[in-house]
């Protein structure tokens, strides 16, 4: 095998793994076809590309603390806006433990025991995501949660490349 053909076969080597290495990317496009909803979610967002998708069911402030087998305390009782806070900082960290972040979110539904609620768990949302995207998201109101004090739970499914 000539110098030149090494090269070529060198080059050929270098460029599939290149364009191997561009494939594993995820393409995520986030679209608002109603103007109303920009800056408040997602109507729509599709994934492109392998992935590993994350799905966290409905957190809450339950007491992460409480021992195996027992039923969790709710924290922050009759506050909305704390526990959310809480419930973010949960998925932040369970998020985090297999390999996202809340950028990788790509759907959520917040389910809240009172219309009443809404505001405060927006802002709370607002905040937990700052300027990064917003998912696209559900709100609903339900008549109740696992717990009485239990005023919100938050379902997540996120998608990170592998």
């Amino acid at each position: 095998m000539g110098i030149l053909t090494k090269v070529s076969l060198s080059s050929l080597i270098v460029a599939a793994a290149i364009a191997s290495a561009a494939a594993q990317q995820l393409e995520v496009k986030r679209y608002n076809p109603s103007p109303w909803t920009k800056g408040r979610f997602s109507e729509v967002v599709t994934v492109n590309g392998p992935g590993k998708t994350i799905y966290l069911a409905g957190i809450g402030a339950e007491d992460e603390k409480a021992p195996e087998g027992s039923n969790a305390q709710t924290l922050h009782v009759g506050d909305p806006y704390a526990q959310c806070r809480y419930a973010y900082d949960k998925i932040k960290r369970l998020l985090a433990t297999h390999g996202g972040t809340l950028a990788d979110v790509v759907k959520q539904t917040v389910y809240v025991t009172d219309v009443r609620y809404q505001g405060p768990v927006r802002k709370c949302r607002d905040e937990a995501y700052g300027s990064g995207p917003i998912p696209a998201n559900t709100f609903l109101v339900i008549s109740g949660l696992a717990s009485p004090t239990m005023l919100l739970e938050i379902d997540i499914t996120a998608v990170v490349a592998k």
